[in-house]
């Protein structure tokens, strides 16, 4: 089972150092006991902002490799139906509520799941509040 659907910007602000927070640093600790659950889009939208991150000497290239081995050992499950619901379900969410088709897929997996999900992203917590998905913090 999976505690939380976890998205981007949480992930990012516990891997670049001037991205930190105190508050998802609390959501990286209860991570290994409640699992959480990503869309597929996950991986390269992280991979990606790790990538520009390099680019402009925010890390080093080291710290992205540790990044990313760290992010492999934590219990983050990868949903397999995220490409399945992304012309329906997550396109109808993203026009409804004016959001990208990558947020919508958040918003998504947290309501076909019922799970809260984890966010910094201030459109995607206000249309969260919206639907009733909690907000993790």
């Amino acid at each position: 089972m999976f505690g939380f659907v976890l998205d981007c910007s949480v992930t990012i602000s516990w891997l670049i150092p001037d991205e930190r927070d105190d508050s998802t640093l609390k959501i990286l600790e209860m991570l290994p006991e409640k699992g959480s659950i990503v869309p597929s889009i996950w991986p390269l939208e992280v991979g990606n902002v790790l990538l520009v991150a390099q680019r402009h000497k925010r890390i080093t290239s080291e710290q992205r490799h540790s990044a990313i081995y760290a992010l492999n050992q934590l219990p983050i499950k990868i949903d397999t139906l995220t490409s399945k619901n992304a012309f329906l379900e997550t396109m109808e969410l993203a026009e409804l509520h004016n959001l990208t088709s990558y947020d919508a897929s958040y918003l998504e997996l947290a309501i076909r799941m019922n799970l809260p999900i984890a966010t910094l992203d201030k459109k995607l917590i206000q249309v969260a509040k919206e639907r009733k998905v909690s907000i993790l913090k």
